[in-house]
């Protein structure tokens, strides 16, 4: 009978993370983005994009230089770019699925 309160703390410990395995808890620590300010969230959105539009803008215009295909290649690779700025600030901003580790 001495080891009951021990089976009470055991199975309390084992609810509280399964409810939160489930998203049904918040968990102890925020995440990246709960820590991190508004500014600095808005300026990371600013980053993302940009960079990933001027890079995709640059290998398009390289490759156009390269393989004699004017406007093209930069405009595929603008838009690539576009998308992947897109993928970035969703994963940055977007829903978060319960269990799943970025």
């Amino acid at each position: 009978m001495t080891d009951a309160p021990e089976k009470g703390a055991d199975f309390d410990r084992r609810l509280a993370e399964a409810r939160q395995r489930q998203g049904l808890e918040k968990p102890a620590e925020p995440g990246p983005v709960a820590k991190t300010s508004l500014l600095g969230i808005g300026m990371r959105v600013g980053v993302d994009m940009a960079s990933a539009l001027a890079v995709g803008a640059f290998l398009g215009y390289w490759l156009d230089r390269v393989l004699h295909t004017k406007p093209f290649l930069m405009v595929v690779f603008l838009l690539l770019g576009g998308v992947a700025g897109v993928r970035n600030v969703w994963r940055l901003v977007g829903p978060k699925r319960p269990g799943h580790q970025e």
